[in-house]
C-alpha cells in the first residue's frame, strides 16, 4: 500500500508540474526521471511487490513515467517557442504600428512608360542634372542668342561663389542632354529612352514648378521617317491610356528637329466629346517630338546623309495628371500623405 500511495502523490506533483525557466525544468527532470530520481526509486522498491500486486502497480509507475516525461517534454516545448519569438523581436523597432508606405504616382507612371517603349526595343538612358551647356543647348542646335540661354529659364551654377561671371554650368532644363552623350559616344542604331528631373527658373503654381520630370525618346538608324515615329507614339498612347486613344499632330517648331509636332490626345475624361478639362476640344496635348535636324547629327558625329530619326520629350507629371486627374502640381513634392495613401494600391 505504501507503494501505491507514492505512486498517486507523485503522479498528482507530475500533472501539476510547473516552471519559470528552462534551468528549473532541468532541476525537476533531474528529481523526478534521472537515474537517482524519484521516480527511479520506485521502480527500484517495484521488486519486493508481492507478486499478485505486480501487474496493477507497473501499470501504476509506467502511467507515472510517461505522464512525467509528457509533461517535461511540454514544458520544454514552451521555453523554446518563447525564446524563439524573442531572437525574432526587433528591440530598435518603435512601440508604435508603423504605416506602410506607397510607390509615388510620378515613380508609377515613370515606369509604365519605360516599360511600353521597352516593349518597342527602347532601353533607358540616365545622365547629369549638373551640365554643361554645350551638351544642353550648344550641339542641340540652339543659337546663341536663344531665349532659353536667358537667365530667366535657365538655372546657371556660379563657379566660384560670389563671383559674377559668365558661365557653361547650369541644371539641366530638357533631358536632351542625355541624347546628346548618347550620340557622342554610341554609333546607330540608337534607340533609348532618357528620365529624369529638369530645372527651369519658373513661378510655382498650381500649373508649374521650378523643377519637374521628363521622358525624352531618341531614335535614330538608316531610313528613319516621320511615319515611324506618328506610329511609336500612337502605339504608346493606347498603351497608356486605352484602346480607344486616337492621336493629331499639330505643326510646331523646336531647334532640334525638322520638321517638329505637338502630339494631341483624344480627351480621356469625355471620350473626345468635349468638357472642361479639355476645354471644349476634345484634345488634350501630352508631348513634342519631330524628326531630328541634321544639323544635331552632324554635331554628334553623325553622318546626317546616311542616318536619319526621331525625337520626342514628355512630361511625367503632365501623364501622370491625364491618368489619376491630379490638378496641382505642387502635390507631387509636398510629400502629404493623405495624397501619397491615394495610391496604396497601384
Amino acid at each position: 500500500m505504501a507503494l501505491r500511495d507514492n505512486i498517486q502523490s507523485l503522479l498528482a506533483q507530475v500533472q501539476d508540474m510547473k516552471a519559470n525557466s528552462a534551468d528549473e525544468l532541468e532541476a525537476l527532470r533531474i528529481k523526478y526521471l534521472s537515474k537517482k530520481g524519484e521516480i527511479t526509486a520506485l521502480f527500484n522498491e517495484f521488486r519486493n511487490v508481492a507478486p499478485e500486486e505486480k501487474r496493477e502497480l507497473g501499470q501504476m509507475l509506467n502511467q507515472l513515467r510517461q505522464q512525467a516525461e509528457s509533461r517535461v517534454n511540454e514544458l520544454r516545448e514552451q521555453f523554446e517557442a518563447k525564446k524563439a519569438e524573442a531572437e525574432r523581436l526587433d528591440l530598435t523597432r518603435t512601440p508604435d504600428p508603423i504605416a506602410l508606405g506607397t510607390r509615388h504616382p510620378l515613380s508609377l507612371v515613370r515606369e509604365e512608360i519605360e516599360d511600353i517603349f521597352a516593349r518597342i526595343g527602347f532601353t533607358v538612358e540616365q545622365g547629369p542634372e549638373v551640365e554643361d551647356d554645350k551638351h544642353v543647348y550648344g550641339m542641340l542646335n540652339f543659337a546663341p542668342e536663344h531665349p532659353a540661354r536667358d537667365m530667366q529659364d535657365t538655372f546657371f551654377i556660379e563657379k566660384e561663389i560670389g563671383v559674377q561671371k559668365p558661365t557653361d554650368v547650369l541644371l539641366r532644363s530638357h533631358t536632351s542632354s542625355v541624347q546628346t552623350r548618347v550620340m557622342t559616344t554610341r554609333k546607330p542604331p540608337i534607340r533609348v529612352l532618357c528620365p529624369g528631373r529638369v530645372y527651369r527658373n519658373e513661378a510655382i503654381s498650381a500649373r508649374a514648378h521650378c523643377f519637374f520630370h521628363q521622358v525624352e525618346g531618341l531614335y535614330i538608324d538608316k531610313n528613319v521617317s516621320f511615319a515611324d515615329l506618328r506610329e511609336a507614339l500612337l502605339y504608346f498612347s493606347k498603351e497608356m491610356f486605352g484602346a480607344e486613344t486616337q492621336i493629331r499632330l499639330r505643326p510646331s517648331y523646336f531647334p532640334f528637329t525638322e520638321p517638329s509636332a505637338e502630339m494631341d490626345i483624344s480627351c480621356n475624361i469625355c471620350g473626345g466629346k468635349g468638357c472642361s478639362f479639355c476645354k471644349g476640344t476634345g484634345w488634350v496635348e501630352i508631348l513634342g517630338c519631330g524628326m531630328v535636324d541634321p544639323n544635331v547629327l552632324e554635331a554628334c558625329g553623325i553622318d546626317s546623309k546616311v542616318y536619319s530619326g526621331f525625337a520626342f520629350g514628355m512630361g511625367v507629371e503632365r501623364i501622370t495628371n491625364l491618368k489619376y486627374r491630379v490638378k496641382d502640381l505642387r502635390l507631387f513634392s509636398e510629400n502629404d500623405v493623405r495624397f501619397l495613401r491615394q495610391f496604396e494600391s497601384c
